[in-house]
């Protein structure tokens, strides 16, 4: 069981403000997940194969082909901002020191 101090001390670890209230909240809250867990435990798991979903999940995505797109200047002349042959964008990143 966890009880209000430990709650605590994870709330300053992930710097998290918690009211006196709160903690006694979270401190309930926490320990019915615990013991859920601690219920899933007991359960024989030997012929249960590992899985990160209940059902099986494929992502659908297209092949990366190179195209050919057209009037470079077409596309050149709807960007926002250019230079030259290239488009330009706002700058993200500042120059090593």
């Amino acid at each position: 069981m966890i009880d209000q101090a430990q709650v605590h001390k994870v709330a300053l670890l992930a710097r998290l403000a918690l009211t006196p209230e709160e903690e006694v909240q979270f401190t309930t809250q926490l320990g019915g997940i615990l013991d859920y867990f601690e219920q899933l435990s007991e359960l024989d798991v030997t012929n249960v194969e590992p899985t990160t979903r209940a059902i099986d999940v494929s992502n659908i995505t297209r092949v990366d082909e190179l195209k050919v797109w057209g009037d470079r200047d077409a596309i050149l002349d709807n960007a926002p901002d250019q230079d030259g042959d290239f488009f330009k964008v706002p700058k993200i990143m500042e120059d090593p020191a």
